[in-house]
């Protein structure tokens, strides 16, 4: 049998239970990727499989980088307010043959990885030290 295009996946995905927008499974996707491809640059990536933790810092990294403090509001678009809700993102992708998996991994490993406030909306209030994958705002030019 054939693996399933990612998009025909998706569509079977939100056919079933339509919790998420399509948006979030393909930048869970595209995290996916970010992380690997970390892994790659820093030489470490001796073993292809990515747990949740990793895949969770490699989320945020990536969130950060792609839509700063815009965070928070594309993700409530999309669905996702916890952790918990990546893994089910990947859990469903797994069950549909587009990521893998071995036997120690579980939706817990994406329970509780981190606070989507501390992450996402803490570092951009005033006074608070700016993540260094945030991006930074271009400095004002004096006239």
């Amino acid at each position: 049998m054939e693996s399933p295009t990612f998009s025909e996946a998706v569509e079977r995905i939100l056919a079933r239970n339509g919790r998420f927008d399509r948006g979030a499974y393909a930048f869970v996707r595209d995290a996916l990727d970010h992380t690997v491809r970390g892994r790659q640059e820093a030489g470490t990536a001796e073993r292809e499989h990515v747990s949740g933790q990793e895949l969770l810092a490699g989320l945020r990294e990536y969130a950060l980088e792609q839509f700063g403090p815009m965070v928070p509001a594309v993700f409530e678009y999309w669905g996702l307010r916890t952790t918990y809700d990546v893994g089910s993102i990947v859990f469903a992708l797994i069950d549909e043959g587009v990521f893998g998996k071995t036997d120690r991994d579980s939706p817990e490993d994406f329970r509780d990885g981190f606070d989507f406030e501390e992450a996402f909306v803490k570092p951009f209030r005033p006074g608070s030290a700016r993540p260094a994958s945030a991006p930074r705002e271009p400095a004002l030019e004096a006239v």
